[in-house]
This record gives structure tokens, sequence and C-alpha cells, in this order.
């Protein structure tokens, strides 16, 4: 007889079995049609997703390959920077979850969501005037939707570049990009940015 998922879940949330908590990480998941051995089986996983037992390497592994929010959730609170990095960076996350992380203490794992695709713009805007925001993410926020033929939407994509243009961490030849954008509003705020370094 099938030991009862509380059971389960609570023996593996509390088991100091390094083995048998990774070997759960690289179970496959039962198929998505049989709806009550799946949501079982993501339900277990969360659980070793919050056992500190479970290898950080495993943690990192769970995070970066999977799409269910109960798990993500679980590891983006995982004290292991590496593990909040790769939740951050999972494309697969739900926006809002990004979102939250964002505001992560470790600019690492900010600038990990920051550069996700499914990133919110209110996300980017913030992150854009944000002045621990470190250069390499305000170059990839000023790129946003200035390319030929970018899907991103033109106002939202305009008001983060204007806002990277407006933070003082952002670097020279960032700077003098910008100040060639097609949309004014985001040269000039460049242009006087650069101004004021002169």
């Amino acid at each position: 007889m099938q030991e009862s998922l509380s059971a389960e879940y609570e023996f593996l949330r509390h088991t100091e079995d390094a083995g048998e908590l990774s070997a759960r990480c690289h179970t496959p998941l039962p198929d998505a049609s049989d709806a009550a051995a799946f949501s079982r089986a993501t339900a277990l996983l969360e659980a070793v997703a919050g056992n500190m037992h479970t290898p950080e390497a495993d943690r990192v592994f769970l995070a970066e390959t999977m799409p269910y929010p109960n798990i993500l959730v679980k590891l983006s609170t995982d004290p292991a920077v590496s593990v909040r990095e790769a939740v951050a960076a999972n494309t697969s996350s739900k926006d809002w979850l990004v979102g939250r992380l964002t505001k992560d203490d470790e600019e690492s794992v900010r600038a990990k969501a920051l550069m996700n695709p499914v990133t919110t713009w209110r996300m980017r805007m913030e992150g854009a005037e944000d002045p621990r925001t470190e250069v390499r993410v305000l170059q990839y926020l000023a790129g946003l939707g200035a390319e030929e033929g970018s899907k991103a939407p033109r106002v939202l994509a305009a008001m983060v570049r204007r806002a990277v243009a407006e933070n003082p961490q952002t670097d020279e030849q960032t700077l003098r990009a910008l100040a060639e954008d097609a949309v004014p509003d985001v040269a000039h705020a460049a242009a006087a940015a650069l101004d004021r370094r002169v």
C-alpha cells in the first residue's frame, strides 16, 4: 500500500539522507495525463526542494529545470545564492516570482532576474533606476526595444532606456549609445548625463 502523501512529504522534508534526496531530484516525473500521480510527485519534490540536506547541486538542478511554481517558490528563498540565481534565470518561472527576485539582497540574483525575459516591464524599470544595478545589467536594459524589428512595447522599452540613461552607475559607452537613441527623450537624458560627467 502506498504511503500517505502527508507522511511521505514529512519524511522527505526532514530526512538527512542526501542520497535518497538526490535520487528523488532526478527521478522522472509521471506523465501529466495521470493527474493524481503527477500532482503527488510534484508535491513531494517541493518537500525535497525545501530540505537543506538535499545537495546544493541538486537544488540548483531543480531550480534550473522545474517549471512548477510550488517547487520554484520554495527554492526562491533558498539560503544558497546559486539556487536563487537558478530560479531567477529560469524562463519557466512566473513573472511575479522573478519580480520578487529582482529585490534579492544578492546582486547576482537581482541581475539574473532582471535579465530574464519573463521579467515585467515594471520590474525592469525599477532595476534601471536602482543605483545598485551593475553595469552589465544596465547595458542589457539599455538595449531593450532599441534593435530593429523588436517586439518590445515601444513606450515601455523607451522608459526603461531613459531610466538607464539617468542611472549614475551607467557606463560612458552605454550613455554614448543611448545619446544616439531614436527616441528623443532617451537621447536627451543620455546627453545630459554625459554633460554632467565632463
